[in-house]
């Protein structure tokens, strides 16, 4: 089961990586290509930038993922110490750290946009599909209607407290909890990005499980990404080039609940039905945590309102994919 309920990789990078943590490859006369693989909040991740010191690459690298374990502290829904583990747990925060306040107020904004198909406070019905696949023999069917009416009365975004000023956060009533799985694995790509910045790179691509393109390679060329095949998430049946822009992806076939792949980790916050399996969808934005926001709700947005949801939220572009290619391209 630990295996089947967890984050599947949903971008490809066309141009393969070794599998090593830090590998210093031939390439432009100037700048060589120096590669860092590993995870985040338990989804493949990787840094790919260009420099001709391998001593500073290693230093800035280091110096990303020292960020990148500062911020898993803080929105890690497994780590029992972490930041958003206490507010689920108490139920308030005072003092919250910036980053948490500042992630937290572009998830409700996102909800806002999303008249709420975008909402945090989902966690409760995400928890219920979790234990009732994890139990044994657990109902095909899924959990009962009375336990998923239950879950569903926690869940409403406007129910979050945030005083910005102070930092406090608290919920309306007991036993809310939030996730803010839809944004952190952006939220910390940016700023892994800033801190490779501040150490003087920019031809880099950063993808600490959602990608963010900074300048374009030494030759001049744009960074290429896949989108994933829903079917098979390790095959990609379409090519973007991107640089300067964030992309997110999300769909149904990231995460499973059940052996038969009925229930997905894309939950609709009114209904508590779960998104479809075989269609994902992918976000540009200027950064990822703007795109990450984004990307998994836009599966819930009904077509007719999608160019005003991504206007709404910041967002530029979305296409929608499924086995067959793009079906869909929604620009805001």
């Amino acid at each position: 089961m630990a295996a089947r309920i967890s984050r599947r990789r949903a971008i490809t990078i066309v141009a393969a990586m070794a599998g090593v943590p830090v590998l210093l490859k031939a390439g432009a006369a100037r700048a060589r290509l120096v590669e860092w693989q590993g995870t985040t909040l338990g989804a493949p991740s990787t840094i790919q930038l260009y420099h001709h010191d391998e001593d500073k690459a290693r230093a800035a690298i280091a110096a990303g993922l020292a960020e990148l374990a500062r911020l898993e502290a803080q929105f890690s829904l497994y780590r029992a110490d972490s930041v958003i583990s206490r507010l689920n747990r108490d139920g308030r925060l005072d003092g919250a750290p910036p980053d948490f306040v500042a992630l937290l107020s572009q998830s409700l904004r996102v909800s806002q946009a999303t008249v709420g198909l975008h909402d945090p406070t989902i966690q409760p019905v995400w928890k219920l599909y979790f234990d009732h696949f994890t139990a044994a023999n657990p109902d095909p069917d899924g959990p009962s209607p009375y336990a998923l009416e239950g879950a569903l009365s926690l869940v409403d975004w406007r129910g979050v407290r945030l005083d910005e000023a102070s930092r406090r956060v608290s919920f309306d009533r007991p036993g809310m909890q939030i996730s803010l799985n839809s944004g952190a694995q952006g939220y910390i790509t940016d700023r892994v990005g800033d801190v490779l910045r501040a150490h003087g790179f920019t031809s880099m691509l950063v993808n600490m499980g959602e990608e963010r393109a900074y300048a374009p390679k030494p030759d001049g060329s744009p960074w290429r990404l896949g989108l994933a095949n829903p079917a098979d998430p390790a095959k990609a049946v379409y090519e973007l080039d991107i640089e300067n822009k964030a992309v997110a992806t999300s769909g149904g076939y990231g995460t499973l609940f059940d052996e038969a792949g009925r229930f997905t980790h894309i939950i609709h916050p009114r209904t508590g039905k779960t998104a479809p399996r075989l269609l994902g969808v992918s976000v540009v934005a200027p950064t990822a945590a703007a795109a990450d926001c984004l990307a998994a709700s836009m599966i819930l947005v009904p077509p007719e309102l999608r160019a005003d949801v991504l206007r709404a939220a910041g967002a530029e572009m979305a296409l929608y994919v499924t086995p067959d290619g793009v079906s869909d391209k929604v620009e805001a």
